[in-house]
């Protein structure tokens, strides 16, 4: 069924509801979230992805679609599948928008991705383990976690990387530096997965600061700074993605798409 057709079915049903109107919304979308995604990605298994996470949570449900599409999208461009147990990345509701999130292990992903790193990993500290680091030219990092007897509390956390190049360098905050960085850093400390996973975010905030110091890509940079962003238009992504347009309204409060959608390639290659 096309985008008119759907359209129509939706006129024609009045109380269709926010998940209904979300599915149509990301079927006339198919064809531009198939080409964010990286070729190993199913771009049927990601609209679902996407879905299901819209679906489940009626905060985001509440939020402009547009916004969310344009979390999703980010997401996509990643190679990321959000708010599953994967923890990869996190759509995150914010007022009426939605903030896009990436999660330890999707950072992790991106990293591994680059080719870049031989080992890249996070560790939590705890009040009984056996802990010593050293910044400086020889640097030196031993942490042997207590075996014998409860560990005790977390104290902390740190991050290292070793090069395919032979380089290395780490990194360490306190859990109090984390959870101060936190607050004033994250729009959404106080929902999401700073509240539902802390561990998983406290790994990700010290390796975060440590990638600021690994010689990145141009494009692992890019895929930094779209982390805890909130985008309220698509038009961005979709300029990023192909030279489709995708012309459609959509009504903020209801989630209705209150005009038709218009779809035209532009790329004369795929014309021919």
């Amino acid at each position: 069924m096309g985008a008119k057709e759907l359209i129509q079915k939706k006129q024609e049903n009045k109380q269709i509801s926010p998940t209904s109107n979300m599915n149509m919304l990301l079927q006339s979308m198919a064809g531009a979230i198939k080409k964010a995604l990286p070729a190993q990605i199913n771009s049927e298994r990601f609209q679902r992805v996407a879905l299901t996470a819209f679906s489940s949570n009626q905060k985001l449900q509440q939020c402009d679609p547009i916004s969310f599409l344009a979390a999703m999208m980010q997401s996509a461009q990643l190679g990321l599948e959000p708010n599953t147990p994967l923890g990869q990345a996190y759509l995150i509701p914010y007022g009426k928008q939605v903030q896009f999130q990436v999660g330890y292990k999707g950072l992790l992903e991106l990293a591994q991705r680059s080719g870049q790193f031989k080992s890249i990993y996070s560790h939590e500290v705890r009040e009984n383990d056996e802990f010593e680091m050293e910044y400086g030219l020889n640097q030196k990092l031993v942490h042997k976690p207590n075996l014998k007897q409860e560990r005790g509390e977390v104290i902390g956390y740190y991050a290292c990387y070793h090069l395919t190049n032979g380089g290395e360098s780490m990194f360490f905050m306190t859990k109090d530096e984390i959870i101060n960085f936190g607050k004033s850093k994250s729009k959404t400390f106080n929902n999401g997965p700073w509240q539902t996973d802390f561990d998983a975010m406290a790994k990700k905030t010290v390796l975060k600061q440590l990638l600021k110091y690994a010689p990145l890509s141009i494009e692992s940079q890019k895929f930094m700074s779209m982390d805890e962003t909130v985008k309220s238009d698509i038009s961005a992504n979709m300029d990023e993605i192909n030279n489709d347009t995708v012309d459609f309204e959509v009504d903020i409060q209801t989630g209705e798409v209150i005009n038709d959608i218009v779809v035209e390639n532009t790329n004369e290659d795929e014309a021919n």
